[in-house]
């Protein structure tokens, strides 16, 4: 199903809302939700025998971005890692003792800051850490971001040694002004050799990320780097919009606020973007990512069995998410945790024995049945009434007969389609996919001010 752009529609619906990584969103999220909590409702999930999948932070980069909005430490100076890591051997002691051992991790991700800031020794050190301490399946997806910038060739063996099987490479943009802007130079030339010798190397899956809405872009200037991106045939693309927040980043106070594109030309850009990678064959999932058909999240997608977590798009619906690191999000199925965001704090959890938890939230009934209705929306283009009437013991007419109603005004718009006991998403709406979930949230019909970046 191709996506059409309807500009009026976008300007229309275009507001804060929640990415809908999680229901409810991070920002429910509560202190009086601990480390206690995490502690008994992780022994409770072994009852479940559910698989696993573990994502590890590492927070650390050789130098700054403007544009970054992440959780990292910038240092030239090796060595600051080694005592980061030897805490976070510690936490995965105290989470892995209360697990049982028989529970199959089949998704494992390190992400940052910058992974390969670590040498090519504490990359199989690492490693096999996280193996001595968890059991794999065989087929498990094992995904690293890197940045080829600063990835030597023995760096990139030594990933693919170790069983890493999907690599995301930061790029941004191509063009060398916007690259000078946001300090980020990254030629074509060094991306081109980067793809070949991950191909060599046997990576099954490389996704490239891009953004739009930095310094000094246009339309016409982005469509160089999106057709350029199109040559370097990657299996998968993610196209982000770039959030301003100096007063939440400080990094950011480098750009200067009048060299970004105006919110027409972000329009104009992104239509570009999902008309180029479409003519190009690629599947627009939704939000921010693109697929070819073959691959497992297009594949998953028209089976309808795709799923969001704090990773994004996630083929592995079930499985139960363990964040280890600091700022680390994890996901039970009854619950999320996260941990210290500041190292400080993170490191006196561990120095004292303590599982670094610092807040979360624990689901009750009326979530179950939102968040269902929420992901199928995000994920799968649609939701079956009776699939959820099935699952959970409701009607879905009478539990969600208001939300019906404001559908309506969607529908009207050709943003939606109410049919056979259906909500399908039509063509028009994949844009504003977000909007149609918001409908179902419970916790935005409270809220005075929507902390959020824009649905578009």
């Amino acid at each position: 199903m191709r996506t059409e752009f309807n500009r009026e529609l976008i300007k229309k619906y275009d507001r804060p809302g929640p990415r809908y990584t999680s229901y409810p969103p991070a920002t429910e999220f509560t202190e009086e939700v601990g480390a206690q909590d995490y502690r008994e409702r992780l022994i409770k999930s072994n009852e479940r025998k559910t698989p696993l999948s573990l994502y590890f932070h590492i927070p650390f980069c050789e130098s700054g971005c403007y544009y970054c909005g992440c959780n990292i430490i910038i240092s030239h100076r090796k060595g600051i890692e080694r005592p980061y890591l030897d805490r976070v051997y510690r936490e995965m002691d105290m989470v892995s003792e209360l697990l049982d051992r028989e529970r199959r991790v089949e998704q494992l991700h390190w992400g940052g800051g910058t992974p390969n800031y670590l040498e090519p020794d504490e990359i199989r050190e690492f490693m096999g850490e996280i193996k001595r301490r968890f059991t794999f399946s065989e087929d498990a997806e094992v995904s690293i971001e890197i940045d080829p910038r600063y990835a030597t060739d023995e760096q990139l063996q030594t990933i693919r040694d170790v069983g890493f099987n999907r690599v995301s490479m930061g790029l941004q943009d191509l063009d060398e002004k916007v690259q000078r802007a946001i300090n980020r130079i990254q030629p074509y030339e060094l991306m081109e050799r980067t793809m070949k010798r991950l191909r060599e190397l046997g990576f099954y899956s490389i996704n490239i990320d891009l953004i739009y809405g930095l310094p000094y872009q246009t339309r016409e200037s982005f469509q160089r780097t999106v057709e350029k991106v199109i040559e370097l045939d990657p299996n998968r693309i993610a196209v982000y919009s770039f959030a301003y927040v100096p007063w939440v980043k400080p990094i950011q106070k480098h750009i200067d606020p009048d060299t970004l594109p105006s919110a027409e030309e972000k329009l104009s850009i992104i239509e570009m973007v999902i008309e180029k990678f479409q003519d190009a064959g690629y599947v627009y999932i939704g939000m921010d990512h693109f697929a070819k058909p073959e691959d497992e999240l297009a594949v998953a997608q028209r089976e309808g069995k795709l799923w969001r977590n704090f990773q994004g798009y996630t083929t592995r619906k079930g499985v139960e998410l363990l964040g280890i690191g600091a700022t680390s999000i994890g996901m039970l199925q009854d619950s999320y945790f996260q941990n210290y965001k500041t190292l400080r704090e993170y490191n006196v959890a561990i120095d004292e024995g303590r599982l670094p938890v610092f807040r979360g939230y624990i689901l009750n009934d009326d979530d179950f049945i939102r968040r269902e209705v929420i992901m199928d929306i995000m994920c799968n283009l649609g939701v079956s009434f009776s699939r959820i009437e099935e699952e959970f013991g409701i009607n879905f007419e009478d539990y969600f007969e208001r939300e019906l109603e404001e559908l309506r005004e969607l529908e009207e718009d050709g943003l939606i389609e109410l049919k056979d006991r259906r909500i399908n998403i039509l063509p028009v709406g994949r844009l504003l996919i977000r909007n149609v979930a918001m409908v179902f949230d419970a916790y935005l019909k409270s809220k005075k001010e929507l902390k959020f970046s824009r649905t578009i």
